[in-house]
């Protein structure tokens, strides 16, 4: 799985520098792809082309272990010559409120990314997006969304929008764990969780373990 999602990646930042001299990701949280990234380090590119944005963020202190942008520097940012000004990391450390407003004014001037990085939870959450919450599906929806109630600590995050999580020339979701394979068989079957909310044009690309799916 981890050797399938490096090459997909390099060959989505190939072609988007190609096309356009930049490589635009959003990279997913959480644990799942703490691997992958320390993969990455090794990824002949053109580093200064990548901008990196997060799909959500704890709300901690900014060097706190415990958030996603601390967590993809200690195993990979901080190993490559990606600019510091192109790493845009979410400041949670403001509060969900202000940070969601703060990261949308970062984004409005970024159009589709070239590819977006998200995980899938047992119950189906991706991103900070969680059942029975507002996933911002509206083309109207905010791009950042404060969330106050998670289910797992912290409660308060920060998180982009199922909709602007979709405005992206592709998605892939990385699924590791037996414990996972439930929320992808409700997923298949239609179950409405918010990984579904997640549209973009050309589909969703789902690696479970060493299986390419396609949604």
């Amino acid at each position: 799985m981890q050797t399938e999602a490096v090459n997909m990646i390099a060959r989505a930042a190939e072609q988007a520098i190609i096309d356009s001299g930049a490589f635009r990701v959003v990279l997913a949280g959480g644990s799942t792809p703490r691997a992958l990234y320390k993969r990455l380090c090794a990824l002949k590119t053109d580093w200064a082309a990548w901008h990196i944005y997060f799909g959500d963020e704890r709300c901690l202190p900014a060097i706190d272990p415990g958030r996603n942008s601390t967590m993809a520097r200690d195993a990979w940012l901080d190993h490559v010559p990606v600019p510091q000004k192109q790493v845009y990391a979410i400041p949670a450390e403001m509060g969900a409120k202000a940070a969601a407003a703060a990261y949308s004014a970062t984004l409005k001037p970024v159009g589709e990314f070239d590819l977006v990085l998200l995980g899938l939870g047992e119950d189906g959450h991706t991103a900070s997006l969680f059942p029975g919450n507002d996933w911002g599906q509206e083309v109207d929806s905010p791009v950042a969304l404060p969330v106050f109630d998670a289910p797992k600590t912290p409660a308060e995050r920060v998180s982009l929008s199922a909709w602007r999580l979709s405005q992206a020339k592709q998605v892939l979701f990385l699924v590791i764990g037996e414990s996972k394979h439930e929320a992808v068989m409700n997923w298949r079957a239609g179950a409405n969780i918010p990984a579904r909310a997640i549209k973009p044009q050309h589909g969703v690309d789902v690696l479970a373990e060493s299986v390419l799916l396609k949604e």
